[in-house]
């Protein structure tokens, strides 16, 4: 396992950290069994998830495969037309660089982070309270 219980929680503080500033939602999921392509697992659980639902179609899935130390970002159609994928590549870049220095927690974490930003300037909050359409646990 890549994250210690006390690491998933500071993960799912940086979720609602993220999710404060918006109205978007943030997802993690955890795996320990992938076998095939990790994109296209991502893409299966994004929608199993029910995360393609929002209202405003801008749910982040940040997919991490334990076993294979493997990383995907999916964002719905909405953030996606906003941030086009470079910015889903910049994330993984520094994702991967955290992974190899061992730094696991810190590089999911501060993707999470980055993405609350670019859905703060897309998708802000209005000041009210905010409905958290997705649960902020991390999914597995």
């Amino acid at each position: 396992m890549l994250f210690s219980p006390q690491d998933e929680e500071l993960i799912i503080d940086a979720i609602k950290q993220a999710e404060s500033m918006s109205t978007g939602e943030i997802r993690v999921h955890l795996d320990q069994n992938l076998t095939g392509d990790a994109l296209a697992t991502a893409q299966s659980i994004f929608n199993k998830l029910g995360m393609e639902k929002t209202k405003d179609r801008n749910a982040v899935l940040f997919y991490v495969s334990e076993n294979k130390k493997k990383i995907a970002i999916i964002g719905d159609v909405s953030i996606h037309s906003h941030v086009h994928q470079n910015f889903w590549d910049e994330l993984i870049k520094e994702i991967i660089i955290s992974f190899k220095e061992e730094k696991y927690k810190e590089g999911v974490i501060n993707a999470i982070l980055k993405t609350g930003i670019k859905l703060k300037k897309f998708f802000p909050t209005d000041g009210k309270s905010i409905e958290n359409e997705l649960p902020n646990e991390i999914s597995r």
